[in-house]
């Protein structure tokens, strides 16, 4: 299906820009949300008047979000999950967490969309993304999973995790052998009798 974009869509094209889209995304994202109109005569001299006052609403917009930028990069993505042993969470982080974490820890509000991590986290660790507070907005955040307060802490410092490496205290090797004598002395007399 052929669109006219009313506003810059990341990886489409510009304001005005012509675009062949499939038509399920046309009918389900772009034309409800008024981001595109059907490629029409009508809709082309339609759009040709009304370019200014989108452009301009377009202009309005990323001011916004440049706005919101100091707030985003100041935030604190900490996320407390429980994990395995080996440091596997039992979940994942998604891009709504994220999200969520946003709106409360700095009153900004994004759609999950806009929160471009890829794919979920499923381990502890320290973590790089991106949140599209607008297509020409794009701010870098850094995410930190951990089980506890104090190994997000440990994260912030830059020291790395261990998982999987729990010390186990080792008996004296003389005592084992005095213990395996032993066992090996009553098993002889329960076979005896």
């Amino acid at each position: 299906m052929k669109v006219i974009l009313t506003e810059k869509i990341t990886k489409l094209g510009n304001i005005g820009d012509a675009v062949e889209v499939k038509t399920g995304f046309a009918r389900n994202y772009l034309l409800p949300n008024k981001k595109a109109m059907r490629w029409t005569r009508e809709n082309v001299a339609l759009f040709e008047a009304q370019k200014a006052e989108l452009v301009a609403r377009q202009e309005n917009a990323r001011k916004k979000a440049e706005s919101f930028v100091d707030a985003v990069k100041n935030a604190k993505f900490y996320m407390i999950r429980q994990a395995g042993d080996t440091g596997q969470l039992y979940g994942s982080v998604s891009s709504r967490d994220i999200a969520r974490t946003l709106k409360e820890v700095a009153n900004v509000s994004v759609e999950s969309a806009q929160v471009l991590l890829g794919s979920p986290i499923k381990t502890i660790g320290a973590f790089d993304t991106q949140i599209a507070l607008h297509a020409d907005v794009i701010v870098p955040v850094k995410i930190y999973v951990a089980q506890t307060q104090e190994e997000i802490d440990a994260l912030v410092a830059g020291k790395k995790l261990t998982f999987g490496t729990k010390k186990v205290e080792e008996e004296p090797v003389e005592e084992v052998k005095e213990e395996a004598k032993a066992e090996v002395a009553e098993e002889k007399v329960a076979d005896a009798e």
